[in-house]
């Protein structure tokens, strides 16, 4: 899956959510879809949270 199509079902999740069920659901959402893509990034390798943390 290229980032163009995960950009995509991303955006449809959240309008989906803002529309059924308000902006606490967008916003939670959101939020939980953040704290995966920074899991995600990590188990990847394409971020070193250590280097960050070293500073």
């Amino acid at each position: 899956m290229n980032t163009a199509t995960t950009g995509l079902a991303a955006g449809m999740t959240l309008g989906f959510a803002g529309y059924f069920g308000g902006f606490w659901a967008f916003l939670l959402v959101l939020v939980l879809g953040a704290a995966g893509l920074i899991v995600g990034l990590v188990v990847r390798g394409d971020l070193d949270l250590r280097t960050r943390r070293q500073r």
